[in-house]
């Protein structure tokens, strides 16, 4: 009998034969390509499931359109799992000005197009008319970010949960794993599904909901009253505490959706078991005549240490969905890792990256967070650090040092992102100056985001002068250890709060600072976020204040184009951006000036009279040092994140 170590899970009949085995108990399917790596959540569920005796089989990227490919593992004993895949498949398909992506890192070859759009509602349905009345459990990011009532961007309106319009049993929100294990052995000692209400991460419809419960805004109050979507989303911030947080219900008609509390995270320990499962650490070899899946080539030779994130960014999903608390893996399971990666014949020494959703993050916040989660309304690191935090890298340094020290690795990187306003705070040097001594591949990604305190407000991120003072730290110590290395900082336009002005004030900021970013992003509306919120309602739901949202295609276009006003593609924008904020003291000749004025133009005499009069500026700051080029140096920066990360939309 062919044993599962070291095999990849059934992917066909003919894969079950050959274990011997004549029924599933759970069917999984998934709108990612199977890749059988701890970064892809279908492979952790999947293989938690097998260590504990169940027996589960993939059908991956199945073709929609008819449910012959749902039924070709047969019935599953128990449930059938469903996710979109580690992308929400509306951000997976579409730009942000909401144009048809032509490629898809986590299908075969890279080619788009192979799975549906609202995958796990379309999947769902499928799975209803290949087995009829079986149950249906949903989990992933697109279902967990979209379990309430929510704004959804692409069609510009209010959805109902996605467990209404899916018609699953259950919805695993979060990382999953304690859920499954809870829910399988309840099914497997024949509880009915509809019985299971008592997991903590999940959902579930009833008529009735608990007296105890917090009742949210109704889905029909959030669809016609925008401050009513705003305290709903509020609301769901301040409960989404494993420790304190109460029962959530939301009417949806006759109906109510119900949230438990989430779920805890996972120890160190539990952490370990999870991540030292068999996995293959590679994709199917059945897609291999395809050209194989692109997005194990980032993560095949990285390590993930560490989840949740309490930065707490207000357009990141990352609070809602793995929570604010920061658990790690123990340095002996890393390392035990790392020693196997030298098993591969491909790994050449280098291992791309030591991190999580923040590589600078180790454990939670400060003592009382195992104990009582974040706070409730206060932020830990913004506007400024909270004092009971406790601000250290030792345990990361410890960490990378081992890790330096293993015979055969030749460079450890951190790609996965610095928070710079964590790090700046900690008063020991130590770490910064290892980090610029050994795992800086000459550039450092980091996200100030943008340069406006107006809309760093908004964003939940700190004032530019702790960038600042980022910055100038990390260019003296690279001075100090004669190296010439570079931040590249990540730009977000048009998030809410940024005017036009704001705009205009970052290109100058990147004139002065010599920033000559080559990839930039629009904030993107997507599930899940405060930002998003802002987006929809034109409110502030933790103040209920306003909040300027740039939302017209043509103001959109010029913020986006003076991140890169450089291109000369942008210049008649750029050149409307300026004239209709009264700055065309930046059209000219002078070093400050942003673009060279059109012939003729009035500005074109005026600003040629005042460079003959000796008035020019040359503009110097944080990033002098930059000279020329790409972020500086000349230097192309490393490709802009994924749509949303194999982690899931990972803001550093």
């Amino acid at each position: 009998m062919m044993t599962a170590k070291n095999k990849f899970l059934p992917v066909s009949r003919a894969d079950m034969d050959a274990r011997c085995w004549d029924e599933l108990d759970f069917l999984y399917i998934v709108g990612d390509a199977y890749v059988d790596h701890p970064s892809f959540g279908h492979a952790i569920i999947s293989r938690v499931l097998e260590s504990h005796g169940y027996k589960v089989g993939i059908i991956a990227l199945p073709d929609w359109r008819s449910a012959d490919d749902f039924k070709k593992m047969g019935r599953p004993r128990l449930a059938v799992l469903v996710s979109a895949g580690n992308i929400d498949s509306m951000v997976n398909h579409y730009t942000v000005s909401k144009k048809r992506r032509t490629d898809d890192a986590y299908a075969p070859g890279n080619k788009a197009g192979q799975r549906p759009d609202r995958a796990t509602i379309v999947y769902c349905n499928r799975i209803k008319e290949a087995f009829g009345n079986i149950p249906v459990l949903i989990g992933g990011v697109e279902a967990s970010l979209r379990r309430f009532a929510h704004y959804d961007y692409w069609d510009d309106k209010i959805r109902r949960s996605i467990l209404f319009d899916s018609r699953a049993d259950l919805l695993m929100y979060g990382m999953g794993e304690k859920q499954i294990v809870e829910i399988a052995d309840k099914l497997n000692a024949g509880i009915p599904v509809n019985e299971i209400t008592d997991v903590a991460g999940t959902c579930y419809i009833s008529r009735e909901c608990d007296e105890n419960a917090v009742i949210l805004p109704s889905f029909e109050d959030c669809v016609s009253d925008k401050r009513a979507y705003a305290d709903s989303c509020r609301i769901q911030y301040y409960e989404q505490n494993p420790f304190t947080g109460k029962t959530l219900a939301q009417k949806h008609g006759d109906r109510y959706l119900i949230q438990n509390r989430p779920m805890v995270p996972l120890d160190t320990a539990e952490l370990d078991a999870v991540y030292e499962l068999p996995y293959m650490k590679t994709y199917h070899p059945m897609y291999e005549k395809d050209g194989g899946i692109e997005a194990i080539k980032e993560v095949k030779f990285s390590l993930t240490a560490n989840r949740g994130c309490f930065g707490s960014c207000n357009f990141c999903a990352l609070a809602f969905h793995q929570g604010r608390i920061v658990t790690s893996r123990s340095d002996e399971s890393l390392i035990k890792e790392a020693t196997e990666m030298m098993k591969y014949p491909d790994f050449k020494g280098y291992i791309h990256d030591v991190g999580g959703p923040t590589a600078n993050f180790r454990g939670p916040a400060c003592k009382k967070q195992m104990r009582s989660g974040a706070c409730k309304d206060r932020q830990c690191l913004f506007p400024k650090p909270c004092p009971n935090m406790e601000i250290t890298h030792k345990s990361y340094l410890n960490l990378l040092r081992k890790l330096r020290k293993i015979d055969g690795v030749k460079k450890v990187f951190i790609r996965s992102g610095i928070r710079f306003d964590y790090l700046i705070n900690d008063k020991d040097d130590s770490f910064f100056r290892e980090l610029c001594q050994y795992h800086v591949s000459g550039q450092l990604k980091v996200a100030p985001e943008h340069v406006s305190d107006n809309v760093l407000k908004y964003m939940g991120k700190p004032e530019n002068a702790i960038f600042n003072k980022f910055s100038e730290k990390f260019y003296k110590i690279n001075e100090q250890i004669g190296k010439k290395q570079y931040l590249v900082p990540y730009l977000m336009s048009s998030h809410p709060g940024s005017t036009l002005r704001d705009a205009v004030a970052l290109a100058v900021y990147l004139k002065e600072h010599n920033i000559n970013p080559q990839q930039v992003q629009d904030f993107y509306p997507t599930p899940g976020t405060i930002s998003t919120c802002m987006f929809y309602t034109g409110l502030d739901p933790f103040t209920m204040k306003k909040v300027y949202v740039p939302k017209s295609g043509k103001e959109k276009a010029m913020q986006r184009a003076l991140l890169q006003f450089r291109n000369p593609e942008n210049y008649a924008l750029v050149y409307e951006a300026l004239t209709k904020t009264g700055r065309t003291d930046l059209i000219g000749y002078q070093q400050r000036c942003l673009i060279k004025p059109p012939q003729g133009d009035i500005v074109d005499k005026q600003n040629h009279r005042r460079n003959q009069n000796g008035k020019a500026v040359n503009g110097k700051g944080s990033f002098g040092k930059n000279k020329g080029g790409a972020c500086g140096g000349g230097q192309k920066p490393q490709k802009r994140r994924n749509k949303s990360g194999a982690r899931g939309n990972n803001r550093g």
